[in-house]
């Protein structure tokens, strides 16, 4: 299984920028990039902090699709 997020889309949407969204959850920029490519996996403290800042539920941005 895979963790498939939506953050990048999300984040674009609403008008933020990566070193924004960063600041606002307490990691670097550089984690977001790695998140929205897909190499990193987030913590699930790190999931419901960026589901708080977007006002959506955690599985809005992240879902699990077989490999």
């Amino acid at each position: 299984m895979k963790v498939v997020n939506r953050v990048a889309e999300v984040r674009r949407a609403q008008g933020l920028t990566q070193a924004e969204l960063a600041d606002r959850v307490g990691v670097t920029r550089r984690t977001i990039i790695s998140l929205e490519k897909g190499n990193y996996t987030p913590s699930l403290i790190l999931g419901l902090m960026l589901a708080d800042v977007f006002g959506l539920p955690v599985q809005a941005l992240f879902t699990l699709k077989e490999e």
